[in-house]
């Protein structure tokens, strides 16, 4: 079942009584604009100070980059650490999720648990070498000779 709408008829009536509001007569008086109250000089005495600033930017960041050299190197290897760490945690969650490489990354990380355990834990001079090995890097690490106790 169709149903035919009409559109309505538009018919245009015009009232002989339209008036346009005068505005004078409701406020009283036009108001004018206020001209700026900053001039053109003083934009242009902006625009030399902006531009002089920018001139001497370089100057600044290199000043404060030889000032603050090992904070700032610091600071950016920091951020490279969380990145990385972050994507290769994002890499590790993706590949968890495809089938049978989960229990795979289980049973390597089991072994080699197992394979740590039998070569350092086990023997009283195996695990001398393991003490050895890690004030070696400890040395090599921070630059310095730690006491053994």
């Amino acid at each position: 079942m169709e149903v035919k709408m009409q559109e309505p008829e538009y018919t245009e009536t015009k009232s002989k009584e339209t008036t346009i509001p005068d505005i004078n007569s409701q406020t009283g008086s036009i108001t004018k604009l206020q001209p700026p109250v900053q001039s053109q000089e003083q934009w242009l005495k902006y625009g030399q100070q902006v531009s002089g600033f920018l001139g001497t930017l370089p100057d600044y960041v290199g000043n404060f980059f030889n000032q603050y050299k090992q904070p700032v190197v610091t600071l950016g290897l920091l951020i490279t650490t969380i990145v990385a760490v972050k994507v290769l945690l994002a890499v590790l969650d993706s590949l968890n999720d495809i089938p049978l490489v989960a229990p795979t990354f289980e049973l390597i990380g089991i072994g080699y648990s197992g394979w740590f355990v039998y070569r350092y834990l086990l023997k009283a001079s195996t695990r001398q070498e393991l003490t050895s090995e890690i004030t070696t890097l400890k040395t090599q690490v921070v630059g310095q000779e730690t006491s053994e106790s």
